[in-house]
């Protein structure tokens, strides 16, 4: 008997599903959050945070937080990832989460 197993991503905002669907931590009175969102979603989340972000003071980063949760802290960086994906002819946002398709396929090329 062979098993296939799917892992589907969905869009916390919409509930649409989407392979460009990443992970984004924030947090707020010392509750920590997690959302998956596709990079529209995220840029909404952003614009809706910018004004506070900006008059806020930043408290430092969390280690692995700016990474999703498939990526290994091993791996290449975001921006590694985009000038390969460039480099090889895919299309990739210049900011917010590298797509999974695109980890993939360096760590099938590599």
């Amino acid at each position: 008997m062979a098993q296939k197993i799917v892992t589907v991503y969905t869009d916390d905002l919409t509930g649409e599903e989407s392979q460009e669907v990443q992970t984004h931590a924030f947090s707020l009175d010392g509750v920590n959050y997690e959302i998956d969102l596709v990079a529209d979603n995220y840029d909404q989340l952003f614009q809706a945070l910018a004004p506070f972000i900006e008059k806020g003071r930043k408290i430092g980063r969390t280690r692995g937080a700016a990474r999703s949760r498939k990526a290994s802290a091993e791996g290449p960086s975001a921006e590694e990832l985009r000038t390969w994906a460039r480099d090889n002819n895919y299309q990739v946002n210049d900011r917010g989460r590298v797509p999974a398709s695109i980890r993939e396929a360096y760590e099938k090329a590599h």
